[in-house]
C-alpha cells in the first residue's frame, strides 16, 4: 500500500511548505487525490457547497469548517454570542447571572456578570434603532464602525457624536433604515477607552485556538501568541479620533506608520507580557486575567457550536483578538479564520512555523497519514506548544469513570 501522504495548498508561504516538505509529504494540485488541503476559507466553501458534488474520502483532511463565519464575521459572532446568553438565561442556567451598573452618564444598565465578551455591539442597519437608544445613555461615549466581512483594519472608524454616523451614511450611500437592507453590514460597538497601555501605548492579544470538533468541542490554546502594539501614544482627545495609528493595533495599519520598528514589528511575546503584568500588578491577577482569557474563548466557541457544520474532515485555526482594559478584563474584538502567516520578524517565522508543525501533529494520527474517522484524541507529545482549553468527550469520559467508580464504592 502506498503510504506516501499528498497535500495541496493555495497558500505558498515558506511556513507551511516547509513543514510538509519536512514530513516527505509531496505536493500535488486541488484536482489531483490530496490527502491534506490547506486551503483558502472560499475554495473550502467550494468544496462543500451542494453544487460541486465533491465527496471526500476518510483520508482526506482539511484547514476549515464549511461555516467558519458564524464565528468569524462580526456580525455572525454578535448574534451567536446574544443567543447563547439568552438560551442559557431561559434555562436558569447561573453561567446568564446579570447585574446592573451605573454608567458614567449616571443611567444605569444590564450586564451579564460571566458573559460580558463583548463590547456592547450593534449591527447596523438592523439595529440602528437600538443603537441610538444605547448611545443617548451616555452622549459623550466613543463608538467603533467595523464593516462585518472586513479584515485588517479595512474601513475601520471612531465615532463620538450621533452626526457624524449620519453624515457618514449619507456619503456612503449606506441608508440606516432596516427596510432596506444595504449590501454591507456594519458592526457599531462601543470603544474600550480605557485600554491596558504598556509604554503609554495601545495594545491587543493575537492567539491561536485549534478546534477539531465542535461537537463534542475540542479546542486547544497555543502558547505562543504575542501582543501587537500601536506605534503611536494612546490619546483619547477628539483631535486623535481619527489617528488609527493611536487606535488600531493592526500590524497591516501599523507597519505604515513613521514610528514602526522592523526588528520587532511592534510585538512583545505573550510569555513577556505575563512577566510584566506578574511585576506590575502580582502573580495572582495575572493569574486570574489568563483563566478570563481562556473562559471567553471556550464560551465563545460553545456559542456558536450548535450552528457550526461539525465535519469531521475539518479543523480550524483561528486567530483570537482581544483587548484588556486597565481593569485587567479581557473582551473579545474579533476572530480570524485566517490568521495571517505572513512573517514580519525573524521570531514571527519561528513562531508560525512552530505553530503550522504542531497544528499537523494535533489534527494527524499517530501513524502521520490524515484520517477522518480518528478519535482526535492526541497524545501529549503530539500537543507540542498547544494545550487543551476544552475536550468534551474527554470529560464526558471523566464523568462516566467517576459515576462507575462511585456506584462500585456505595454498593
Amino acid at each position: 500500500m502506498d503510504k506516501r501522504v499528498t497535500y495541496c495548498t493555495d497558500l505558498e508561504k515558506s511556513v507551511i511548505m516547509s513543514n510538509f516538505e519536512r514530513r516527505g509529504w509531496v505536493q500535488v494540485g486541488p484536482e489531483d487525490e490530496w490527502n491534506f488541503y490547506w486551503s483558502f476559507t472560499q475554495n473550502c466553501r467550494n468544496i462543500f457547497s451542494i453544487e460541486n458534488g465533491y465527496r471526500m474520502n476518510d483520508n482526506q483532511i482539511i484547514n476549515h469548517f464549511p461555516n467558519h463565519y458564524e464565528l468569524s464575521r462580526k456580525d455572525l459572532l454578535v448574534k451567536n454570542i446574544k443567543r447563547y446568553r439568552k438560551e442559557l438565561e431561559k434555562e436558569g442556567n447561573p453561567l446568564a447571572e446579570k447585574t446592573e451598573i451605573v454608567l458614567p452618564s449616571g443611567q444605569v444598565a444590564t450586564r451579564y456578570v460571566h458573559l460580558d465578551l463583548i463590547p456592547v455591539t450593534y449591527v447596523l442597519p438592523a439595529d440602528y434603532n437600538m443603537f441610538v437608544e444605547e448611545y443617548r445613555k451616555s452622549p459623550q461615549s466613543t463608538w467603533i464602525m467595523k464593516p462585518c466581512g472586513k479584515s485588517q483594519g479595512t474601513g475601520i472608524f471612531l465615532i463620538n457624536k450621533l452626526s457624524k454616523l449620519k453624515k457618514w451614511s449619507r456619503e456612503a450611500k449606506i441608508p440606516f433604515h432596516p427596510q432596506l437592507s444595504s449590501k454591507e453590514s456594519y458592526v457599531i460597538s462601543r470603544y474600550i477607552d480605557n485600554p491596558l497601555l504598556i509604554g503609554g501605548k495601545k495594545f491587543d492579544l493575537r492567539l491561536y485556538v485549534l478546534v477539531t470538533s465542535f461537537r463534542p468541542l475540542k479546542a486547544y490554546l497555543f502558547k505562543h501568541g504575542f501582543c501587537r502594539f500601536c506605534t503611536v501614544k494612546y490619546d483619547t482627545s477628539v483631535t486623535e479620533l481619527d489617528n488609527m495609528y493611536v487606535h488600531l493595533t493592526n500590524v497591516s495599519v501599523q507597519r505604515h506608520g513613521v514610528e514602526y520598528n522592523s526588528l520587532h514589528g511592534g510585538k512583545m511575546s505573550v510569555q513577556n507580557f505575563r512577566l510584566y503584568l506578574e511585576g506590575t500588578r502580582g502573580r495572582s491577577v495575572t493569574e486570574k486575567l489568563f483563566s478570563d482569557m481562556d473562559w471567553l474563548i471556550v464560551h465563545s466557541l460553545k456559542a456558536v457550536a450548535p450552528v457550526m457544520a461539525n465535519d469531521r474532515h475539518c479543523f480550524e485555526c483561528y486567530g483570537y483578538d482581544i483587548i484588556i482594559d486597565n481593569t485587567l478584563k479581557p473582551w473579545l474584538v474579533e476572530v480570524n479564520a485566517s490568521p495571517s502567516l505572513q512573517s514580519t520578524t525573524h521570531n514571527d517565522r519561528i513562531l508560525k512555523y512552530k505553530l503550522i508543525d504542531n497544528i499537523i501533529s494535533v489534527v494527524v494520527p499517530p501513524d502521520g497519514i490524515p484520517d477522518a474517522r480518528w478519535n482526535k484524541i492526541p497524545s501529549t507529545e503530539a500537543l507540542g506548544d498547544f494545550e487543551v482549553l476544552i475536550d468534551e468527550e474527554l470529560i464526558e469520559k471523566e464523568d462516566t469513570n467517576s459515576r462507575c467508580n462511585r456506584n462500585i464504592r456505595s454498593r
